[in-house]
């Protein structure tokens, strides 16, 4: 199985347990670290609407929480429908915590891939604290 694909198999199970009641739009996301170590993680709705989380939180608070790299070198998201779901605003800036702009974001349906981008590309403008020099 290729890195890709390993990535697709991780999104797709994560979508398949996707929490979306409300919205019946079930999301999957998989983060591949430096480690090799892949987190996957799906929606997760709540009735308080705005209290839901993302796909990719989800990933990125499991890599979080089982340890290993916290250095994203790869991220596939995954949904149904025509058009493209990339990650939202807020998930852009999270992947940012632990990304490069050159981190690829893969976007995939079904079906397979659809589009990849670049974090940078995605969000050419991120928030940075840097570290003060």
């Amino acid at each position: 199985m290729s890195a890709l694909e390993e990535l697709f198999a991780a999104a797709s199970a994560a979508r398949a347990r996707a929490h979306a009641p409300y919205s019946r739009f079930q999301v999957g996301a998989a983060i591949r670290c430096d480690d090799g170590l892949v987190h996957a993680g799906c929606n997760v709705e709540n009735a308080s609407y705005p209290e839901g989380w993302c796909a990719e939180t989800t990933a990125l608070g499991r890599m979080i929480s089982e340890g290993g790299s916290r250095t994203i070198i790869e991220v596939l998201v995954m949904a149904d429908g025509e058009r493209l779901c990339t990650p939202c605003g807020g998930c852009r800036q999270r992947l940012s915590e632990f990304a490069s702009p050159d981190t690829q974001v893969h976007i995939a349906g079904h079906e397979g891939l659809r589009k990849s981008f670049t974090l940078g590309e995605l969000l050419p403008a991120s928030f940075e604290f840097g570290d003060g020099s």
